[in-house]
């Protein structure tokens, strides 16, 4: 089951690109864009995560497809 404080990907993409957003205008002052950026990171590893995590199991399902071919 997954973590209460871990955020869907779509939910995560979509900070993650305001944080971008906000972070090119250059209208923060230095501290804010580090706290930020700092989350934008967060974002990006969480993103990366669920990615990774829907990849294998997507390579599961597929290697399955393949064995049932050979049959």
């Amino acid at each position: 089951m997954a973590k209460k404080k871990e955020l869907d990907f779509e939910k995560s993409l979509e900070t993650l690109e305001q944080i971008v957003e906000e972070l090119e205008a250059g209208d923060l002052v230095l501290e804010l864009s580090l706290e930020k950026f700092e989350k934008g990171v967060e974002l990006y590893k969480n993103c990366k995560q669920i990615l990774s995590k829907a990849e294998k199991k997507i390579n599961v399902l597929t290697d399955g497809l393949k064995e049932e071919e050979l049959d």
